[in-house]
This record gives structure tokens, sequence and C-alpha cells, in this order.
């Protein structure tokens, strides 16, 4: 019976999940400020610990990111050491990007304004204004030395809404392939 009711209560979880992002995590006990997008199904993101994240305003974080913020190593040695635990919150600044497959370890601080490169590792604290990418993650460049760039790159279509930027980017690069 505990085993059918735990597939019931899972089985809810993953289609809460599925169609609200946000309202899972904050249900399952992540800290949210506001303006928090989580881009695809959260529900194996947070781990164990949810409850353990902080996660700042306006903070972006896209598929398959996993947040870890306890040390499983530690299963090897219970056996010598019966109350090994170690567990640690991560937190997330404000104005945060965390590309598509990065995994933030236990402990870490993700400082405001980042951008975290996808499938990076962050195994240690990340300073405020900067783009971290890489396994592990190390620093690239500044936040403002990426807008510089990105402002040079942009194809100015960022304000459109989903249909009305999908149809001007295919006109975009149908164009530019002829």
């Amino acid at each position: 019976m505990k085993i059918i009711k735990k597939a019931i209560k899972n089985s809810y979880y993953y289609l809460y999940a599925t169609f609200n992002h946000e309202g899972f995590a904050k249900k399952i006990g992540v800290k949210m400020g506001s303006n928090v997008h989580i881009y695809g199904n959260p529900f194996s993101m947070f781990g164990t610990e949810p409850w353990c994240i902080t996660l700042g305003n306006h903070v972006h974080i896209t598929r398959e990111v996993l947040f870890i913020t306890h040390d499983g190593g530690t299963l090897l040695y219970r056996h010598l050491i019966p109350d090994l635990e170690i567990t640690k919150p991560i937190t997330v600044g404000n104005y945060v990007y965390i590309g598509v497959r990065s995994i933030i370890l236990p402990g870490v601080n993700i400082g405001s304004n980042c951008i975290i490169a996808a499938g990076s590792v962050v195994t240690k604290d990340i300073p405020d204004n900067s783009v971290f990418g890489g396994v592990p993650a190390k620093y690239i460049k500044s936040s403002n030395e990426y807008l510089e760039k990105i402002k040079l790159e942009s194809l100015k279509l960022g304000h459109l809404k989903s249909e009305e930027k999908d149809k001007a980017l295919k006109d975009f690069f149908s164009k530019k392939n002829k």
C-alpha cells in the first residue's frame, strides 16, 4: 500500500511540475523571489533537500539544471561514522541565468547579475557581475563585457512574442541562407 501511495504522489507531483514549474518549486520548499522562470520540467531539478535552495529575483533556470545540496559520498563511510552528513544550502542572487544542463553543487552562492554557461559544473562561489562556464566552472568575462558583445550581435527581435518572433527569425535566416 505504501508503494502505491508513493507512486500516486510522485505521479501527481510530476504532472504538477509539468504544468506549473514555479508553483511546483515553491510547493516542494524552494525559496523564490519574484519573476523566477524555470524552463523545462523541474521534477528532479532541486534534489532531495529543496528547502536548502534560495533563488533571488529575475532568475532564469533552463532545462535539466541540477541543484545538489548534499554529498552522497558520505554513504560510503557511514559504517565507520554513522552520523556523517554533508548538506549545504545553495543561494542564487538576482538577475541570474543558468544554462542548460548545469550542475550547482552544495554550498555554492551565485552572486547577482551572473550568467552560468550551459553544461557548467559550479563547485565554488560565483561573484556578482560575472560569466562563468566549464567543468569546473571558471571565470570567462564580466557581465558588462558580455553585454557589450551581445549588443553588437543582437538581431533586435527580443521584444517580439513567441509566434511573431519565430516568423521574424525564419524570415531572417531564410534570407541569410540565400
